[in-house]
């Protein structure tokens, strides 16, 4: 097997295989149904990194939209209030049926953990409401209601997946996956798909290439504001501090790094010692030779 086999294989097996996604639709109508029968629902939908198709395995974190109904009793009760308000009665009503695998409110969702040896580990459900052409969802820091449209985020990934060969989206997924193999040391994992959209142009070239150049980029750039992509809310980077984006270079240069030595170990003809360069810089899904 060559590197480049190699790099087709790990696409593969990021890839969400057809039972994984039954379980996914399974658990997130279960969800939706629950969330339908005891707030008043204009509608909802899967939204983020699962609908943009670049979401990493396992599969953790699906996040569901939940628009309530501009109704005045829903205004007056949740839209009105301070963003716990709302989160709080979306945590006390799953609850009701999930238990303690129910989390406390995170910055702009609830969580809902169904545990590791679950196909889909977790959801994050986002109470929302339409306003004009885009939505607001609740956010804990601000304690207000920010402004976001995840159809745009869709349709900027399509496109640029598209001029990219179908080959960005698997690129942002080993990207999120190196990320989470360091312990997400950039956050949210949002943001490498927001710079991605930024730093990789067409033509693509291939994986260990766009790898490396991404990194050697992503390092020089992980300190600059990155707004939001559909033009709402706060940027996207908001949450690292100054320090955590130093770190972040840090071990954005060190990805570089080590692919630029595999790219140059099979260059050389040495494509073993190269393939456990990248296994060790992208984790246990890379292949073994």
């Amino acid at each position: 097997m060559t590197v480049a086999e190699a790099f087709e294989k790990y696409r593969s097996e990021l890839e969400i295989t057809e039972s994984e996604q039954e379980a996914a639709s399974k658990r997130q109508k279960e969800i939706r149904g629950f969330l339908d029968g005891r707030f008043e629902l204009e509608d909802d939908f899967l939204t983020g990194s699962y609908k943009r198709e670049t979401k990493t395995k396992p599969l953790k974190d699906v996040d569901i939209f939940c628009v309530l109904k501009a109704t005045e009793t829903n205004m007056k009760r949740y839209r009105e209030q301070n963003a716990s308000v709302v989160l709080g009665a979306f945590r006390d009503a799953l609850r009701k049926k999930y238990g303690d695998k129910v989390s406390e409110p995170g910055r702009r969702s609830v969580s809902v953990d169904f545990g590791s040896d679950e196909r889909v580990m977790s959801f994050d459900v986002v109470p929302a409401f339409a306003v004009m052409r885009h939505y607001v969802i609740p956010d804990m820091t601000t304690g207000g209601w920010i402004d976001t449209d995840p159809t745009v985020h869709e349709n900027m990934a399509t496109e640029k997946n598209k001029t990219c060969d179908k080959k960005w989206k698997p690129l942002v997924k080993m990207v999120k996956g190196w990320n989470r193999y360091r312990d997400k040391v950039i956050r949210p994992p949002f943001l490498l798909e927001v710079m991605a959209l930024d730093l990789v142009e067409p033509p693509f070239t291939d994986f260990p290439y766009e790898l490396q150049m991404f990194f050697a980029t992503a390092a020089e750039r992980i300190t600059d504001r990155w707004p939001d992509p559909a033009g709402f809310g706060p940027d996207v980077n908001d949450a690292m501090s100054s320090s955590e984006k130093t770190s972040a270079s840090v071990a954005l240069r060190e990805a570089q790094a080590a692919a630029a030595r595999a790219r140059r170990l099979a260059e050389a003809g040495h494509e073993t010692d190269a393939f456990r360069v990248w296994k060790e810089m992208l984790g246990p899904l890379f292949p073994v030779r």
